[in-house]
């Protein structure tokens, strides 16, 4: 085996290694879930799906799944709507105070949730938005944008500047090349600005425990609601739920335009 082939090899065992490493923790999660037992137990003695059968009389659960499928949905929608032009402005514009824009845009990825959660609230109190959808739903801008913005400006500034230009001395104006040219270009960062500000929005847990109120809430919040008093396999059942419709999710996106297609690699 020649030295070459013995790297390769080891540079395979190594990120073997670190996969191992890294999904471990979840070998627990799936085997409690399938345990029939009423408390927390690992191993189980008893086997079988009772709480995943119990999921779907949980009503809470399924009516906080709802509104964080919802407000996930719409979050990243008008992400990618209010993104895009923004990416655009701070990417390919020559302006005054641009850097500056940029830095205002991004600062809430400097600031910790329990900060931004805080100071939302007292913004949306006064606005009377706390407990409702459009509450919600801008508090998850606050830090969705920032991500769909960082991710699209990046993806812009590397893109081949040769191949707008030559779409422009073949007659194209520049809305005709940025729809017919730049546009396609950037559908693999759109795809995965989208996909982060989808599971970054699904996700929140901390802002959202300041906004929810007692008839609306998102999932992550009910989860960390249920596991204050609860200490049944119920959880490591939704984990698992959870965690397939990501694969899910992620086995779509790399069958449509590939995986590291979509985040720009």
């Amino acid at each position: 085996m020649t030295r070459a082939r013995v790297g390769r090899v080891g540079g395979r065992a190594v990120i073997l290694a670190l996969y191992g490493f890294l999904l471990a923790p979840l070998i627990p999660i799936v085997v409690v879930s399938f345990s029939n037992e009423a408390m927390l137990s690992f191993p189980p003695q008893i086997w079988g799906v009772r709480w995943y059968l119990a999921l779907l009389d949980n009503q809470k659960f399924m009516a906080a799944f709802r509104v964080s499928l919802g407000i996930a949905l719409t979050v990243t929608a008008i992400s990618l709507a209010a993104g895009l032009p923004a990416a655009f402005a701070v990417a390919r514009l020559q302006f005054p105070g641009r850097d500056v824009l940029y830095a205002l845009f991004t600062a809430p990825l400097l600031l910790p949730s329990i900060v931004l959660g805080l100071a939302l609230l007292l913004v949306l109190v006064r606005l009377r938005l706390t407990g409702t959808y459009p509450g919600l739903i801008v508090a998850h801008l606050v830090v969705t944008l920032p991500y769909v913005i960082r991710i699209i400006a990046t993806a812009l500034a590397t893109l081949p500047a040769d191949v707008e230009a030559a779409a422009a001395s073949l007659g194209a104006s520049p809305a005709r090349v940025i729809r017919r040219v730049t546009l396609p270009l950037m559908l693999p960062a759109m795809l995965g600005a989208a996909a982060l500000a989808f599971l970054v929005s699904f996700d929140e847990v901390v802002i959202s425990l300041f906004v929810v109120g007692a008839k609306l809430t998102t999932l992550p919040v009910e989860i960390y609601r249920y596991v204050e008093f609860r200490t049944d396999p119920q959880i490591a059942a939704l984990s698992v739920v959870l965690m397939a419709i990501t694969v899910a999710g992620v086995v779509l996106l790399e069958r449509t335009v590939g995986f590291l297609r979509a985040f720009g690699r």
